[in-house]
Parts: structure tokens; sequence; C-alpha cells
């Protein structure tokens, strides 16, 4: 069976990690730096494109050319974000059903963006290992509908992932705290995270999560 990561594709920062098989314990996989986070962020230069802590200081540089926060405007269409546009450096235009970015110019769709931050995840996990990665679980928030949801499953294809399921964030978070040895009982999951700030209550039943309720401030994280 070939093997799964998981990755944490975030607004701010995304990672990707394993379970050591050893000790049963989720480990992320640092780059050459021996950073565990990655900046989600992409810089499309003359140069070529640029991922991660490159990207971020290309934000004073090159802002109108530069994306962070693409998580915000997932499987979104125009009239989603057109009010959250005046806080964005880069051009954003409707497109067909959801929006496109017009940077370095060209255009791409979030899920093209998000792709080269998986890329470079992928990347990351390919030379801890040794071999090709193609498997991949991703996190994705609670209140995310179908089509924030496909849009992430895209990305993923379009980096050369096959993400077997998408998770939501609270059930990962009790899955690391090991809460799913709790036969039953109710949980409060607060995510205070680079777009949001929310809570989501989650009932566990032999195992298996239900998330009955999320609720938050979409703009309220680490980049407000």
């Amino acid at each position: 069976m070939s093997r799964i990561v998981g990755i944490d594709l975030g607004t701010t920062n995304s990672l990707v990690a394993f379970v050591d098989d050893r000790t049963g314990l989720p480990v992320v996989i640092s780059n050459r730096d021996a950073h565990k986070l990655l900046p989600s962020i992409v810089s499309f230069t003359p140069d070529g494109l640029l991922v991660g802590e490159a990207a971020r200081r290309q934000l004073a540089r090159r802002p109108t050319d530069t994306v962070y926060s693409v998580k915000r405007l997932m499987g979104r269409g125009w009239d989603d974000v057109k009010d959250e546009l005046r806080y964005l450096p880069f051009r954003v235009l409707p497109g067909e059903g959801v929006v496109k970015l017009a940077v370095g110019g060209r255009e791409v769709t979030p899920p093209e963006v998000s792709a080269i931050v998986l890329k470079a995840l992928k990347e990351r996990a390919e030379a801890h290992f040794g071999e090709t990665v193609e498997k991949a679980v991703v996190t994705v928030p609670a209140y995310f509908n179908d089509s924030q949801r496909q849009a992430t499953k895209d990305a993923g294809r379009i980096a050369g992932l096959d993400v077997v399921p998408i998770v939501n964030e609270p059930t990962a978070a009790s899955l690391a705290y090991g809460l799913d040895k709790r036969h039953t009982g109710l949980i409060a999951v607060y995510d205070l995270g680079g777009g949001t700030f929310d809570i989501s209550i989650l009932k566990v039943e032999d195992g298996v999560f239900q998330v009955l309720s999320t609720n938050g401030d979409t703009h309220l994280g680490g980049d407000d």
C-alpha cells in the first residue's frame, strides 16, 4: 500500500506530517532549514514561482503578484467575496462560477494557487521518504461547503495528490488528542487560526465523530 501523508492546508501556514510506524505518533516533516511551517503564500515573479518564505519576502516588493489567504477564496463566487476584495492587494476577477486571480500577467484559480502550496509540501515529503508520495489526507474547516471541499480536492489533483478523504479540522484536532478513544460524549473545539476564530461542537460515539454545529468569525484570525 502506498504511503499516505496528512496535510493541514492553512490560511497563513501549511504543513505535512505522517504517522511514525514505531511509535504510532504523528511527526511533522521539516524542510532543509528545519522549518516545519510553510507559509501559504505564492508569488508570481518574472523569474518564476516562489512559494513559502521566499514568497513572503515578496509581499512588500510585489504585492499585486503575491497571493496570500487564498483559502478564503476557495470554491467561492464573485458575489461571495466581492465585499472582501478591498483587503487584498492582488486583482480578483469574476470567473465562471468561481473567481479568478490576475497575477504575474496570467489568470489563475484559487485551487491552482493552493496546488502550488500542496506541491511544495508533497516534494518536502518525498525528499524525506526518498520515494514518491501520491496520497494525502487534507483538512478543511468544518464550515466549508461542498464547493469549497471540491475546490480543495481539485487543488490536490492539480498538485499530483489523490486526496483520499477530506477531514474536518475540529475532527482532526480531536483525533490528535486521542478523543476517539472515548465511547461517547460531546467535545468543544476552539480554533484560533490564520483566517478564523471559530468553535465546533462534536459528538463522538464508538470512535466516530459527528460535527453537530460550528460558528465563528471568518475575519478574526492571524491574518487580521
